[in-house]
């Protein structure tokens, strides 16, 4: 009797216990979840936003029991957070890439994979996580991160023709592009919608054939484009370049990947895009060299809204009063 009423009870624990994914809205964070649940289905609650939406952890209210998978979004700014899920009894699995704050928590109940190297990304920790599993969309998210030379590195088992391989960039930049916006209604698609559209398909070469949204994304991109390369630098020289995008939906969805694109094209300048917004200020995005994959995050974190990676950071909202100090910090950082 004894043994069956335990059973009863760990059958009613396990009904009550909640998953929460807790993702970023970029490509990284969606292919980051989309291999860890293609590994390991379950029904979770999924929290997400915009891609400079990172704050998130504060969105999840777990209790005892409670498991919590964090994809994509920096520790050091959901530390407080993280600290109180912890507190209430949440086991959490953490994956991430960006600056993690000067000490990391130490928990029982905390599994962290975390690497701040530059040429890595959390969709290839997750990769790494599952032994390989589902290794295309970690090639993937690599593209979409504006890591080609590391997304290309682990293709290099699979074999790849260069139009297969410019077909998972292309894919890449696309479910980039619709994460980046001040508000989701900047968006194509919620990045939960979006995952959504993205679960069915275990092979990315198949979303790309079959699923319409991608070719939505992929006519809204190279529209929003040609758009942005209508504009001229504020300045350019040597080592860096400013450009100034108007406000206007367009801009804030290709606040970022522009910013990847004008690196690629020039790998040895320091970019940064700034984006007005519609109640004042800019929204910024900033490159590092790509021979020089340091400093973006460093720079970024100067200012109240910033945060990010070495390799690719950025500033949620600039104040206009902090312009010129923004572009005169900046250059300095990447002067010869």
């Amino acid at each position: 009797m004894c043994q069956i009423i335990a059973n009863e009870l760990y059958d009613k624990w396990k009904f009550v216990m909640t998953q929460y994914d807790v993702f970023n809205g970029d490509a990284d964070g969606l292919c980051a979840l989309h291999q860890l649940r293609l590994s390991e289905p379950i029904d979770s609650v999924l929290v997400t936003g915009v891609k400079r939406d990172i704050g998130l952890l504060a969105n999840v209210k777990a209790t005892p029991g409670d498991s919590v998978t964090v994809l994509d979004i920096s520790l050091d700014k959901n530390r407080i957070a993280l600290d109180v899920l912890l507190a209430q009894g949440a086991s959490i699995h953490y994956f991430d890439h960006h600056y993690a704050g000067e000490t990391l928590p130490q928990h029982p109940q905390l599994e962290m994979h975390i690497d701040t190297s530059p040429d890595t990304c959390t969709s290839l920790l997750v990769n790494d996580y599952l032994q390989g599993q589902y290794l295309p969309w970690a090639i993937t998210a690599a593209f979409g991160d504006n890591l080609h030379l590391s997304a290309r590195k682990a293709a290099s088992p699979l074999a790849y023709t260069e139009s297969e391989l410019q077909a998972l960039c292309d894919l890449g930049t696309c479910l980039n592009y619709n994460g980046y916006g001040s508000s989701l209604d900047d968006l194509y698609f919620k990045p939960t919608e979006l995952y959504q559209k993205m679960k069915p398909y275990a092979d990315p070469f198949v979303f790309i054939r079959e699923e319409e949204a991608y070719q939505v994304l992929k006519n809204g991109y190279n529209a929003d484009m040609v758009l942005a390369g209508a504009i001229q630098p504020e300045f350019s020289d040597a080592h860096t370049a400013v450009y100034i995008l108007p406000d206007a939906k367009w801009s804030r969805r290709v606040s970022g990947v522009y910013g990847n694109r004008l690196s690629t094209a020039a790998p040895e300048r320091a970019h940064a895009v700034l984006t007005a917004l519609p109640g004042g200020g800019f929204m910024v995005s900033v490159r590092a060299p790509q021979s020089n994959k340091t400093g973006a995050d460093e720079l970024c974190r100067r200012f109240a809204t910033g945060g990010g990676r070495k390799g690719a950071a950025g500033i949620n909202l600039l104040p206009e009063s902090e312009l010129d100090l923004f572009v005169q910090r900046f250059r300095q950082q990447y002067s010869a």
